[in-house]
């Protein structure tokens, strides 16, 4: 009968830990190459098959048009889409050393006190053997959706860090 109560007691301990931990929002899982093409579609969706413009109050496939819309949007969250402090709590993602990053993963800046002093962006591969930068997806105010070679998060002073978004699989 003892054996018994400490059974039925560690399975009430264990899974009021695994709900305590469970996300409180589930989203559908979207594999590391669907979130890169997912990315990818909006450098020619925009007006004459261009870059989608940027704008925090305009949406397409129902989804903002800002680095955190697009982001959302690449790895099917909520449309119209979280916020970018939203994207890095722990709920939507986990920390990741910068050397841990894979395609798929996000850079972010939380830092600021307005959405414009905010920024993130979605990692596809290091530019070089060295790793000190890579090629990435963004949406940016003057250019909309880019591709190109940055270096946020190289420097441990600039604010940015890498983490992995929760539904992203493989």
């Amino acid at each position: 009968m003892r054996v018994l109560a400490m059974a039925a007691a560690v399975l009430v301990a264990v899974s009021t830990t695994l709900v305590s931990t469970a996300p409180a929002h589930a989203y559908p899982q979207v594999s590391r190459a669907e979130v890169i093409a997912r990315a990818k579609s909006w450098l020619t969706a925009g007006p004459g098959g261009g870059p989608v413009p940027y704008s925090q109050s305009v949406g397409l496939q129902g989804y903002r048009q800002d680095c955190s819309g697009y982001v959302s949007m690449a790895a099917r969250i909520d449309a119209p889409g979280k916020i970018t402090i939203d994207l890095a709590d722990r709920l939507h993602s986990a920390p990741i050393a910068m050397a841990d990053l894979r395609w798929g993963d996000i850079v972010v800046n939380t830092t600021g006190d307005t959405a414009d002093g905010r920024h993130v962006v979605i990692f596809e591969k290091w530019a070089d053997p060295y790793r000190t930068a890579y090629h990435a997806y963004e949406q940016r105010s003057t250019y909309g959706t880019t591709y190109r070679v940055l270096r946020y998060g190289i420097s441990a002073t600039d604010n940015y860090r890498p983490r992995r978004l929760l539904n992203v699989t493989g």
